[in-house]
Formats: C-alpha cells, sequence, structure tokens
C-alpha cells in the first residue's frame, strides 16, 4: 500500500468517525470507525464498524449505516477533497470481540501460577552450567 494511500485511509476514517459521531444516533451505546481499507484507484472504501451492544443492536448499526450511505459520502466529500468520492462499503468489525474470547481461552486453560513459581525459575536459570 503506498504512503499516499495511507494517508487517504487515515484521512477518511477520522473525518468519517467525526460525522458518524456527531451525526447519527444508534440503539448500540458505542458505534465507532475502528479502519477504513481504499482501493488503489479511490473509488471504493471498505469501512470498518466497532458496535458494542448485542447482536441485534450492531446489525442495527450496520442497516442505520448503509441506509444514510449517500449522505455520509456527501459529507466526507465536502470534507475531504479528492477527484472521487469512494463508495462507502460498511463492515462489522468484530476483532475486538474475537480478542477479547481468546484472551478468555487463555486464561481458562492456563495453569494457576503464583510469584513463587517464576521467582523458583529464575534461581534455576541461574544455576544452568550453559549460562555465563
Amino acid at each position: 500500500m503506498s504512503l499516499r494511500t495511507v494517508r487517504v485511509c487515515e484521512l477518511i476514517k477520522r473525518e468519517l468517525g467525526t460525522i458518524v459521531g456527531r451525526e447519527m444516533k444508534f440503539e448500540a451505546p458505542l458505534v465507532s470507525v475502528r479502519a477504513v481499507d481504499i482501493t488503489p484507484d479511490l473509488k471504493n472504501a471498505h469501512v470498518f464498524i466497532s458496535a458494542i451492544g448485542t447482536k441485534w443492536q450492531k446489525e442495527q448499526a450496520i442497516t442505520a449505516l448503509e441506509g444514510n450511505r449517500q449522505h455520509l459520502q456527501h459529507e466526507l466529500s465536502r470534507r475531504v477533497i479528492l477527484k472521487y468520492t469512494p463508495h462507502l462499503h460498511f463492515q462489522l468489525d468484530e476483532s475486538i470481540e474475537r480478542g477479547t474470547r481468546v484472551l478468555n481461552l487463555l486464561d481458562e486453560i492456563a495453569p494457576t501460577l503464583t510469584d513463587d513459581d517464576f521467582e523458583e525459575g529464575a534461581d534455576e536459570a541461574e544455576g544452568d552450567p550453559r549460562q555465563p
């Protein structure tokens, strides 16, 4: 990805986040723009949305964004000057939930270690003959 493409993605993310935060209301308690991925010709942008709430609230947030896509594109074109205003495609970003689930699973399978276990491991490393 070229430097220009990265800069355009960050600019669109910032401006679209501001527009969504100020002008739209959702059932979900928190809706934010997590990332923007734009095609090299700058005509299509995939906007990844993070929503906190129930599955229905998340779906409602994406539906509301898709329903207001033209207005959002118009506002974006007023704030970001490009030859073409990209066509916005909204997608739900569930990476935070997946990461939380993985951390919870790791906590479940990891044995409970105490501070003494870590200190014993440090003492054994000091007595290793291979260590100088």
